[in-house]
């Protein structure tokens, strides 16, 4: 972390190796020092909040166990000068007793040192000693910030007290920590939650039945409510305890925002890592309430890695958008010729659903028959209701494009939507569909990314159209298709599709399922071309 910083001022104390101490490089001992530490598996708390406006130093233990004695007097003998030194501990009984002691060194030493004890823990309300959780990296900030303003050491431990006697913490997982040489990690029984769970894997207050974030959303703002009473122009911190995806936090966020407490929040930090807690699925919801001073000294610039700037809290905000041009798709009108073509096209896809589905499961997802079948019921459904411009070659290939994807989810219905619409424009000019179809491919192809040999349903279009372009009758057509379609049961590589993931072993002797559809279209559909 020392050589990736930004602010490049940072350095490890050349010690004993076993001491982990984290310094800035450009600290004048004249203002008062701000001494902060504790287990590692927290980052970037702590050494990620080290630089200007914020901690001078930073004391690393090994993994949630506190630094040793010699390392934070070390730290404290480092970078104190005569206007003295504060420790920001949390409160857990390891990080007292060190920083108690080191402390005592200090003074007997001739150094000025006091602690500041961060329990902002509020899912314990019986606990007599409450945890140290992410309301630690505010002290961070308050103190640091009066400590650059050159306050004394005695007006800053005021001030910060007074700031850490209104902060509230309460945290959620899902699933605890994976703990180095630990196989304790599913406690959390599979959809379950556990509210309070410490940031070093303790077990919390209650286990919820439920892993849904907005019954979560709504358990953490009450606990929160209860406790700040009246409280309103509250500060948010929306930290992610390690494992949250961005999607994650920002649905935890949205859900947070839409509960009563959201109607109290000015200002929002996060929803970020801040305080972690190594991997753990879950997060911690602090909140303060702030007035002039408070905001000033969270708002103030810093120079660290972790700090993340708080911003006022927006409520939703919407742009209106233009409405899509309407495509002009024709007049509806009636072909008793084209009416067969088609109901025989979609006929041949419906009676063929099942099979369809059983040859793509075996090189695909499975869906191939029931995707073409669903857009073949749509468009009967057109025909039956007379939508269709059935006496205008071009207005009906429009109309396709236009209309195939609403029924048809996926790419199918997007390539077979290419292909329609850029024939319909070829088709102004050619008026030939033969030769149109073969453009509206052409666009397909150009997309889609595949040839003909790529094992697609391309392989049986592509001979298919050729052949009406020739002036082919209806069965030579249709032996085109079967042949295309044929020919890839024999071909060892997918470059396109769900297929292209398989091996040569998989896809041996099965027909492209896009093909074999394109095949059983034209055969029945051959006595009509």
């Amino acid at each position: 972390m020392i050589r990736t910083a930004p602010n490049q001022q940072l350095a490890r104390l050349n010690t004993d190796p076993s001491l982990r101490i984290v310094v800035r490089q450009d600290w004048d001992k004249s203002q008062v020092a701000i001494i902060s530490g504790g287990g590692s598996g927290h980052e970037p708390m702590h050494l990620g909040f080290v630089g200007q406006g914020m901690l001078t130093a930073a004391v690393c233990g090994d993994i949630f166990a506190s630094p040793g004695v010699e390392a934070i007097l070390t730290a404290i003998l480092s970078v104190t000068g005569k206007a003295g030194c504060l420790l920001v501990v949390k409160n857990y009984t390891g990080d007292r007793l060190n920083f108690g002691l080191a402390a005592e060194k200090a003074r007997a030493l001739g150094y000025d040192v006091e602690i500041i004890l961060v329990q902002d823990d509020i899912s314990l309300p019986d606990n007599p000693q409450p945890r140290g959780l992410a309301g630690t990296i505010w002290a961070h900030k308050v103190a640091g910030y009066y400590a650059q303003q050159g306050a004394s050491l005695a007006e800053i431990v005021t001030r910060t007290q007074k700031m850490l006697a209104s902060v509230s913490t309460i945290g959620v997982a899902l699933s605890a920590c994976h703990l180095p040489d630990s196989d304790d990690t599913q406690r959390i029984p599979e959809g379950k939650s556990e509210l309070g769970m410490g940031i070093h894997g303790e077990h919390g207050v209650a286990t919820l039945d439920t892993q849904n974030s907005r019954e979560i959303a709504k358990q953490l703002a009450d606990t929160l409510l209860k406790h700040i009473g009246e409280d309103d122009n509250l500060l948010l911190m929306i930290n992610n305890l390690g494992g949250l995806s961005s999607l994650e936090l920002s649905l935890a966020c949205q859900e947070i925002l839409h509960t009563p407490l959201g109607d109290r929040i000015s200002y929002l930090q996060g929803p970020a890592t801040l305080v972690s807690a190594l991997d753990m699925k879950g997060l911690s919801l602090t909140v303060l309430p702030l007035d002039d001073q408070l905001l000033t000294a969270l708002e103030a610039p810093v120079n660290v890695a972790g700090w993340l700037p708080i911003t006022a809290c927006q409520t939703m905000q919407w742009q209106e958008s233009p409405a899509l041009p309407s495509a002009e798709l024709g007049t509806p009108s009636q072909n008793p010729h084209i009416e067969k073509v088609i109901k025989s096209i979609c006929q041949a896809l419906i009676d063929n659903e099942e099979p369809l589905n059983k040859l793509d499961s075996q090189v695909g997802d499975g869906d191939t028959g029931s995707t073409l079948a669903t857009g073949a019921r749509f468009i009967l459904n057109a025909l039956t209701e007379q939508q269709l411009p059935l006496n205008e070659p071009q207005a009906l290939l429009r109309w396709f494009g236009e209309k195939i994807t609403t029924p048809m989810g996926g790419s199918g219905g997007v390539l077979l939507s290419l292909l329609f619409s850029a024939a319909a424009v070829a088709y102004q000019e050619s008026g030939d569909l033969a030769t149109s179809l073969l453009a509206g491919l052409q666009k397909m192809k150009d997309y889609g990314g595949a040839e003909q040999g790529d094992r697609t349903m391309i392989d049986a279009l592509q001979p298919a159209f050729e052949a009406m372009q020739a002036g082919k009758n209806g069965t030579q057509i249709s032996q085109a298709a079967t042949l295309g379609a044929e020919s890839t049961k024999n071909m060892e590589k997918a470059n396109a599709g769900r297929s292209s993931y398989l091996n040569a072993e998989s896809l041996k002797g099965h027909s492209d399922p896009g093909a074999w559809a394109v095949s059983q279209v034209f055969e029945r559909i051959s006595q009509y071309l």
